[in-house]
């Protein structure tokens, strides 16, 4: 053989060798145990394909292992094998891939999603749910239309009722506007859990077409479900739920039901529905009058302003007082004078028991053109919370005119407000 040949023949001889060396140290066994899983998964993104293969190891810990680290890894390379491992028969496989594809949209959430509690007993598996459950993605974060797809599997066939309800929570903190029809097939499930899940990702989602779907749940005997439906309608202006509505504030069976069917009533008030509102104005129930007050501010009718007024100016208690400040806001008061209701929505964004609502009222207001105007100013002159809070409402409620506002806000002297001001601003640039 000619020398030139010989030394390349050697090369490439010693760089096969080379590499079978290191196949061999960092790819464990056919059947690794989960030990072996986490030393491939020190080789970080690399390691991914790798990890993938494990996906059909016969051993459950081994593939449990597998999500765990896919799920620590993250990246986008870590999607496809989380959805391959969503469709494991194991019960807990489907629920740490769900909390693992949520994970990539909403970092540390695998740390309070419903597998960080799971207990396993044999082949079935028990999860806890927290009660807080308003977690959901920025309006800007784009989610993959596969693995909505294969969470909404998850939440109207996983296996078990704890599985559901687990990718019935994602679906509503991922926005996963194309697996509602998977909730609404949830909501049959006869599983309260189940139910409730989807019925709070049906009202993260907002879109008005799921509200017929709810009103069906609007007598359900389980206080939980029924309250759950009753804001769902109203949220949605679900107006073929008002029959049932008002038949439950004729005939409750209890101050939360009544409480939560006249607020959904007022969310979408009809002119026949005046005088019952009316009626509830002088309520000893401090939230039925904010509810009637409310109602009565978004029929607008010109004969009630005396009656909102008097509530504005009488009433000491703080939900017929933000309700009656909306009111009036809605009827086109927008003084920032210290003594005017406009002002108070907005210093109530600097209380934190009280902010939500304020918030909640202002987002709404902002939907009619002058008091989105009004509100760009406080952008500007407002108080730290004031600024951060105005910002979310905006990314919601905002248009094109508010794009010059959030960008300068984008770059206020507070990095806390101006990050928000970014967030807000990609949110609302997203929207439009």
């Amino acid at each position: 053989m000619p020398r030139p040949i010989h030394r390349l023949f050697n090369r490439l001889f010693n760089r096969c060798l080379l590499l079978l060396c290191a196949s061999a140290i960092t790819v464990p066994a056919q059947n690794p145990a989960p030990k072996d899983v986490r030393i491939v998964a020190k080789d970080g993104q690399t390691a991914i394909p790798k990890l993938a293969l494990y996906l059909n190891s016969p051993a459950l810990d081994t593939r449990i292992e597998v999500v765990k680290q896919l799920t620590d890894l993250g990246g986008k390379d870590s999607l496809d094998p989380l959805m391959t491992a969503s469709h494991d028969p194991d019960p807990e496989m489907q629920m740490r891939s769900i909390d693992g594809l949520v994970n990539f949209y909403l970092p540390g959430y695998v740390r309070q999603g419903p597998a960080a509690s799971i207990a396993r007993a044999g082949a079935s598996i028990k999860a806890k749910f927290s009660d807080t459950n308003d977690q959901v993605i920025d309006g800007f974060v784009t989610v993959r239309p596969e693995v909505i797809a294969t969470v909404g599997k998850l939440a109207s066939g996983g296996n078990g009722m704890d599985v559901r309800a687990s990718a019935c929570r994602a679906i509503g903190i991922l926005r996963g506007r194309a697996a509602i029809p998977d909730l609404v097939e949830a909501l049959h499930s006869k599983d309260n859990n189940v139910m409730y899940e989807a019925l709070v990702a049906i009202r993260k989602i907002r879109d008005p077409e799921a509200g017929p779907k709810v009103v069906f749940l609007l007598r359900d005997l389980d206080d939980r479900i029924q309250s759950a439906a009753i804001e769902d309608a109203g949220l949605l202006q679900a107006k073929d739920g008002l029959p049932a509505l008002r038949g439950i504030v004729a005939s409750p069976r209890g101050s939360k039901p009544e409480r939560s069917a006249l607020g959904a009533i007022a969310m979408m008030p009809e002119p026949a529905d005046r005088a019952l509102l009316q009626r509830y104005l002088v309520s000893k129930d401090e939230r039925l009058r904010a509810a009637a007050v409310e109602g009565l501010g978004r029929i607008g009718d010109p004969g009630d302003h005396a009656a909102i007024d008097k509530v504005w100016k009488d009433d000491d208690k703080m939900p017929p007082r933000l309700a009656s400040a909306f009111a009036l806001t809605l009827g086109g008061d927008l003084a920032l004078a210290e003594n005017g209701p406009f002002r108070y929505l907005l210093n109530t964004l600097n209380s934190s028991a009280w902010r939500d609502t304020a918030a909640a009222y202002l987002m709404e207001a902002a939907r009619h053109p002058a008091v989105l105007a009004a509100l760009h100013q406080p952008l500007q002159t407002g108080t730290r919370d004031e600024k951060i809070q105005l910002a979310h409402i905006l990314a919601v409620s905002g248009d094109a005119s508010t794009v010059p506002w959030l960008d300068t806000l984008s770059r206020d002297s507070d990095s806390n407000v101006a990050q928000e001001g970014l967030r807000a601003l990609r949110s609302l640039r997203a929207r439009l």
